[in-house]
């Protein structure tokens, strides 16, 4: 698979990555620690992008993540990747997160530690902080 198609456009499959890379920053973030993907315990399940506005070759693009809902051991994101300099949203995207015990292979309920993390960044971005926002062609920031 190519990172481009024939018209200059980001594929669909990269733009996937990026939004991997935004997943992965986000709980670096969070949880004040890098992952190690051999015992990290939260799973995605579940992926749905709407594909807005082409991503060409050179566009400034950030991915910008966020929690929007918290189950007992799940939570919803929501992330987009915008043009850093226009503020136009190319792509959007809505996963769910599991947080999961691979020897048992089921879902376990979150850690309250981990939960209490995860909705206090949401509340900060609620009040109006920002988003977390991962520079495809630079460093993170909390915005």
């Amino acid at each position: 698979m190519s990172d481009l198609d024939p018209y200059n456009h980001v594929n669909n499959g990269s733009q996937c990555n990026y939004f991997d890379m935004g997943r992965s920053r986000y709980f670096e973030h969070v949880f004040q620690t890098k992952i190690d993907w051999l015992t990290f315990k939260y799973v995605l399940v579940h992926v749905d992008l709407d594909f807005r506005h082409p991503v060409l070759f050179h566009d400034p693009i950030v991915c910008e993540s966020r929690v929007t809902e918290m189950g007992n051991s799940s939570f919803k994101m929501e992330q987009c990747l915008k043009d850093a300099e226009t503020g136009e949203v190319k792509t959007l995207c809505h996963a769910v997160v599991v947080y999961f015990d691979r020897e048992a292979n089921k879902a376990e309920r979150i850690p309250d530690e981990e939960r209490e993390m995860l909705i206090n960044e949401s509340k900060k971005m609620a009040n109006g902080y920002g988003l977390w926002q991962l520079k495809l062609n630079g460093k993170s920031k909390f915005l």
